[in-house]
């Protein structure tokens, strides 16, 4: 049988840091309360797009294993916050990074986006459709952001890392997954204002807001990816004990406690990012996973648990097998452009932005409220 090995690493971290002290200068909030309900005490604003991100964590993830542009097969793109809407973003990295003779392939399930992706490139592999596979994990939230929202605008940052996944005989990889969507719960997290739904109606695309209903998240979030967890285990024939690492969604960390203890995994397994990157949404899996190997916690042979849950609302728990590799084959010299502003200007100048889009655009989303019998 063909297995799907993980083979490369990359992330590619924006350098701008928005604390929660930062927050406080345009929010009714203070590090204390952020703290104390998410476990955030700061993130990352990108000076540049998700597609530039995502081509430097490509760039870092072929160095890692030791793989040619020129010989990948596929790029899956996982994300939520595209470039464009047409053409897809992952066309872009291909050309960006020289990638010839790959398909590209667009995947969006909001937070789960780079598990759904990595389960994409794995189903191709086994089934021969390809040997190898670039995976992007991708958030570019910051521009569509509701920063006048508090409720949202202190949990969410930017940020990328990648994977290359490749053929193998070896059982190494994806193991197992459990996907699903209650969607019945789907209006609990919505972003008004981008979207066909949303054209000819006085509103002008990018004014966005967010709808976050936190209790019935947290309650679907956590019973969610506590399911898939005992499933995918279950599935594989193993049990808590058998976890080495659990790589999880990074929403919050209330959330991550209530998971990990209700799938009887310890904490001390957990790889945690929360505190210094917020919830990054589709990259917050790969971001973990890469500083889980940069900080040797990721052995060779270790079976690692991966759940997560998104918009949607989308829920899955992957179980990985780690190779004997834990180190780059080589690196790279690619690097994101220097960047001049503070975190703090980039989100000034983003609300300032807004402000002007909702003075255009009259009442705007406030008295939206169509689409909510979808």
């Amino acid at each position: 049988m063909t297995h799907a090995a993980i083979t490369g690493w990359g992330k590619c971290m924006p350098p701008a840091t928005l604390t929660n002290a930062d927050l406080s200068t345009f929010l009714d909030t203070n590090d204390e309360w952020i703290v104390s309900r998410t476990g955030m005490k700061e993130r990352r604003v990108s000076h540049v797009t998700a597609s530039e991100m995502a081509t430097i964590a490509a760039k870092r993830a072929l160095a890692c294993a030791g793989l040619d542009a020129k010989d990948v097969d596929l790029i899956v793109y996982g994300s939520c916050s595209n470039d464009e809407q047409v053409p897809n973003s992952a066309s872009g990295v291909q050309a960006a990074i020289g990638a010839t003779k790959a398909a590209s392939i667009d995947l969006n399930t909001a937070c789960t986006s780079f598990l759904y992706s990595l389960s994409t490139a794995t189903a191709m592999i086994r089934t021969g459709v390809v040997k190898n596979a670039v995976v992007i994990g991708v958030e570019w939230i910051s521009p569509f952001m509701d920063w006048e929202n508090r409720n949202v605008a202190v949990l969410f940052g930017d940020g990328c890392a990648a994977v290359v996944v490749q053929a193998s005989d070896k059982q190494e990889g994806v193991l197992g997954e459990q996907l699903g969507c209650l969607a019945d719960a789907r209006q609990t997290l919505r972003v008004r204002g981008m979207g066909t739904a949303y054209v000819n109606r006085g509103i002008t695309m990018g004014d966005t807001e967010w709808d976050f209903d936190g209790p019935e998240i947290f309650k679907r979030a956590v019973t969610g990816m506590v399911q898939a967890s005992h499933a995918v285990m279950a599935k594989c024939g193993v049990t808590a004990d058998d976890i080495d690492l659990v790589v999880p969604h990074q929403a919050n960390l209330r959330i991550i406690e209530a998971v990990v203890t209700r799938s009887g995994v310890p904490m001390d397994k957990v790889m945690l990012t929360v505190e210094r990157y917020g919830n990054m949404s589709a990259a917050t899996v790969p971001v973990a996973l890469a500083e889980a190997l940069e900080e040797g916690r990721v052995k060779p042979g270790a079976l690692i648990l991966m759940p997560a849950f998104g918009a949607g609302l989308t829920v899955c728990a992957h179980l990985v097998r780690w190779g004997d590799r834990v180190t780059p084959l080589g690196t790279t010299d690619a690097d994101l452009p220097a960047n001049k502003k503070t975190a703090l200007d980039i989100i000034n100048g983003i609300r300032s932005g807004k402000t002007n889009a909702k003075e255009r655009s009259g009442e705007g989303l406030r008295n939206l409220r169509f689409i909510e019998a979808l």
